[in-house]
Order: structure tokens, then C-alpha cells, then sequence
């Protein structure tokens, strides 16, 4: 897919170098955030290490689930998740600082919206991972309530917003079947409408349709293997 129109990994970054602060701040008594990070916390698969995070950003969910090494295009953010966690490293999906088979777990969590080339960035996580690696990608589906609040968002302009591609969980599945990635584990969450987040939410298994939030756990694999439960 290519993007709307010619934007560079310096624009799409430049909102989250500028306001470092609150973008970091917004995750202090966050609701959301809390509903992500426990979905993400109930996953039960054996995740091996080193764990990466493409898009770390300040590092909140990397200080929460063992990642050991976050990468992220902005420098603003980056230096607070190098409070957080062990090492941090400027890069962009498309292009990853990495060797070919060194890394255990990939998270990208809602992340892929903001890449300029998604399939590549697809394509270089699956060059890095080792064999039998995982990509545990977080994705807001945009057929779904809140990719609409999003994608609405965008439409006013709003600068966290304003270059980001929401995509239909169909689209992203098409993309790692071509890449050869086969889902181990797949789980929703965020069932409470955008206006009317009110109460913390437990994750369940499978995708469905009303949720807000896609969890997909995908291994390396040798072959090209359709991804059954969510091609119907």
C-alpha cells in the first residue's frame, strides 16, 4: 500500500519528537492504556527473548513486558525510554539497525498505522527474527468503533493523528501470509464504545468484530501458511 500522500519518517516522527511530554504524560492513570497493556499481559504464549520494540516510544509497554532493547525514529521519546529500559536505538521499520535472525520477539504495537511502507516494515521484522521467532503486532482494526473514532480524528487534523492509516484487520492478515508468518495466538479486546470507556476489560480469544483492539501472535515460519481464523 502506499501512503495517501509522499510523507516522510521525519514528518510522520515529528509530533512525537515535539511533544515528548505529553505524549509520555498521556499515559499516566490511563484507562486504555491499562486495558492494552493487560490484554497484552493475558497473551499465553511462551515469548522468547531478546524482545524488541519497534515504535517504543517512551517505553511504556517495553518497561512492562521484559523488552530489552526499543526502537523508535523520534530522539525526544527515546530518551525517556532509555530511563525505562536497558538499551534504546533510532531506527525506522522500513530499515531495521539489526542483524538478520537476532531477535526473539518483535513487539509492534500500534505502530504499523503510522509506517509510511507497511509491507516493508513486515518484511524487514521477518528478516530479523530468528527461526521461530514471534511478531506480537497490536493493531486498532478501522472497520471497528474505534478506528472510526480515529480515523475521525485524523480528518480534523489531529497532529498524533493526522499521517496515520488505519487498516482492516483483513488487509494486515493478507500482508503476513505473504510475508510467511503463521498466527499462534489471536485475542480481542476493547469492546467499551470510545465515549463510554468507563471500566477495565479482560482480553478474549479470537477476533470479533465489535472489538477495538486486534492482538495477532505471529510466528517465523518456513512456508507460507494461510492465518484460518481470520480469513472467514
Amino acid at each position: 500500500m502506499k501512503p495517501e500522500t509522499e510523507v516522510t519518517w521525519q514528518q510522520a516522527a515529528a509530533v512525537f519528537e515535539q511533544r515528548a511530554d505529553e505524549y509520555d504524560s498521556w499515559y499516566d492513570d490511563s484507562l486504555l492504556f491499562d486495558i492494552e497493556l493487560t490484554a497484552l499481559q493475558e497473551l499465553t504464549t511462551l515469548l522468547p527473548e531478546p524482545r524488541f520494540e519497534l515504535g517504543v516510544g517512551p517505553g511504556r509497554f517495553a518497561e512492562k513486558l521484559g523488552v530489552s532493547v526499543g526502537i523508535d525514529p523520534a530522539l525526544a521519546p527515546l530518551s525517556k525510554a532509555a530511563e525505562r529500559i536497558d538499551h534504546v536505538c533510532q531506527g525506522v521499520g522500513e530499515d531495521l539497525p539489526l542483524r538478520s535472525g537476532s531477535v526473539g520477539t518483535m513487539y509492534l504495537l500500534f505502530t504499523l498505522c503510522f509506517t509510511q511502507e507497511p509491507q516493508k516494515v513486515l518484511a524487514e521484522i521477518y528478516r530479523v527474527l530468528k527461526p521461530g521467532g514471534y511478531l506480537v503486532l497490536g493493531v486498532i482494526p478501522a472497520d471497528g468503533p474505534w478506528g472510526e473514532h480515529l480515523q475521525a480524528k485524523k480528518e480534523a487534523d489531529h497532529p498524533f493523528y493526522r499521517y496515520a492509516r488505519f487498516c482492516e484487520v483483513r488487509q494486515i492478515v493478507q500482508w503476513l501470509v505473504a510475508e510467511g508468518f503463521e498466527a499462534k495466538e489471536i485475542r480481542a479486546s476493547l469492546f467499551q464504545p470510545p465515549d463510554k470507556l468507563e471500566k477495565m476489560e479482560h482480553s478474549r480469544k479470537g477476533l470479533e468484530a465489535d472489538c477495538g483492539l486486534a492482538l495477532l501472535v505471529i510466528q517465523k515460519g518456513e512456508l507460507v501458511i494461510p492465518i484460518a481464523p481470520l480469513s472467514a
